[in-house]
């Protein structure tokens, strides 16, 4: 996990570091042109999803996180609510989500790079080149996993810098000029102000669909809780730095799609290539277009961050399944920086396997998307194993010290679960605003990977080996471990005890 490494030097994560690494692991501005194609309407979709799924998840996770902050984020959870098996299915959905992720957030920052171009036809046919899409992917992917080997101290220093320098900055830059075009510029804006447009067309079952990506724009932000053990005083810290960050993201995500929207027509917005296209814009409006250049380069440095964030995290957490018992001794070696090294370069082949998929599909945007969408219906499995465990546990360890307690933990993580159900069924649809070829392929390509990627780690749970746990192994025992040791011990001690004459 990396932490005995920082212990050994005294090394501890401040409530300002989680913020940013929560910030860089959850905000990615790649999301903000499918929303501002809404308008106004985005105001609704990002509040509605902050409501059903960010703020239930960010409560769940802060209670889950302080209340068990042993090693094995959601995979202790899941597993402490319904036993080892659906942890282990839990954790394996975070861990594979992300390898989807991986190939659609670098499609974003090669796009970046591209615009360093400052003719914004060149940089738009650079953009659009599947070959150099794939080998930005690769070559970033890579270099992001050796970052991460390298641990814990490592990894949050990059993730924080980058995180300010390319997403924080780029987002307030886009807001700050957006606001100034919308009131200063002379020109009216390309979107409806009024408050009739703040109410999407809910008539368009295709723009709902879409829409639903924004509960994966949302999503990551428990995934920092498996370094709570990081922090000096986490029981307190840490539900400050999850709330912080959490109004931080919406601020962001909402403030950052009216920027855009108030600029680039509707017609115009490209999932891959609007942000960049609406920065030239406010650029050119302030007559100082060098500054394309400069920011394509920062946002390409704000994706370098949340790379190497979401490449430690999971890891991070598969590991502790790992030492667990649950995977072969082979996949439980760790580096000398404490991290799993090896679990690391089996996702970091997948990966590189995963992005031939840029070759293949019709078009950039069309691979963007089916792999977007992936990765949100992978990654809603976890999520709802994590809100029905926040009840369970409730229930079945009612005694358990609880330094932060979530007040109304059942209507939060119920509000968390059914919202996190509507999202997962919705995103099966075919999205009608994005040529992915034949929509019967679209929909069996995704229920085809997504079974394979359930089944997986159900069968590698049925086929594990006792001799895949390690006895010198640093996990901690579950509670019901603890509970049979207690147990065994107290019927060997009256076993053995003297009898009365």
């Amino acid at each position: 996990m990396g932490e005995v490494k920082e212990q050994a030097t005294g090394s501890k994560m401040s409530i300002a570091t989680i913020v940013v690494m929560n910030i860089t692991a959850v905000v990615s501005l790649r999301f903000l042109p499918s929303e501002a194609e809404y308008g106004l309407g985005a105001i609704f979709y990002y509040a509605f999803a902050a409501v059903v799924f960010l703020i239930p998840m960010a409560l769940v996770a802060a209670e889950l996180a302080t209340t068990y902050p042993e090693k094995g984020g959601v995979f202790r959870w899941v597993s402490e609510a319904f036993g080892p098996r659906w942890g282990f299915l839990a954790m394996a959905m975070l861990w594979i989500e992300v390898i989807p992720y991986f190939p659609t957030v670098l499609t974003f920052g090669a796009v970046s790079i591209a615009f360093v171009d400052p003719h914004i036809g060149m940089a738009e046919s650079i953009a659009a080149n599947k070959w150099y899409i794939t080998g930005f992917v690769l070559i970033v992917y890579w270099m992001s996993v050796f970052i991460a080997l390298r641990g814990v101290g490592i990894f949050a220093r990059v993730s924080k810098w980058c995180g300010i320098v390319g997403t924080i900055i780029p987002a307030a830059v886009v807001v700050i000029l957006g606001f100034a075009y919308l009131f200063f510029s002379g020109k009216p804006p390309l979107i409806e102000l009024s408050w009739g447009a703040l109410m999407p067309d809910f008539t368009n079952f295709s723009n709902v669909v879409l829409a639903a990506s924004i509960f994966l724009a949302y999503a990551g932000m428990e995934m920092n809780a498996v370094h709570v053990k990081d922090m000096d005083n986490p029981t307190k810290k840490y539900p400050i730095a999850i709330s912080i960050a959490s109004l931080g993201t919406v601020a962001i995500f909402l403030l950052s799609t009216l920027g855009i929207a108030f600029i680039v027509p509707k017609q115009d917005i490209n999932l891959t290539q609007s942000l960049l296209l609406a920065y030239d814009l406010l650029f050119r409006w302030i007559n100082a277009e060098w500054l394309g250049s400069v920011l394509a380069v920062m946002l390409a440095f704000g994706v370098l961050g949340g790379v190497v964030t979401w490449i430690a995290g999971p890891n991070t957490g598969m590991l502790a399944v790992a030492k667990a018992g649950y995977l072969p001794r082979w996949f439980q070696k760790t580096n000398r920086f404490g991290m799993g090294s090896r679990l690391m370069l089996v996702q970091a082949v997948v990966v590189t396997i995963l992005s031939i998929t840029f070759v293949v599909m019709p078009s950039v945007q069309a691979a963007f998307q089916i792999l977007s969408q992936l990765t949100v219906i992978l990654y809603l499995v976890m999520y709802l194993l994590m809100f029905a465990s926040g009840i369970r546990l409730r229930v079945t360890q009612p005694a358990r010290p609880r330094p932060y307690r979530v007040p109304g933990m059942y209507l939060w993580a119920t509000l968390g679960f059914l919202g996190s159900l509507l999202a997962f069924t919705l995103s099966f649809v075919p999205p009608g605003q994005i040529s992915v070829g034949s929509p019967e392929s679209y929909v069996m390509y995704l229920v085809v990977l997504v079974a394979i990627f359930i089944a997986i780690p159900l069968i590698i749970f049925a086929l594990r080996k006792p001799e895949w746990r390690d006895p010198s192994s640093d996990f901690e025992p579950f509670t019901w471990e603890k509970e049979q040791a207690q147990n065994q011990a107290g019927a060997q001690s009256s076993a053995s005890a003297p009898t009365q004459p």
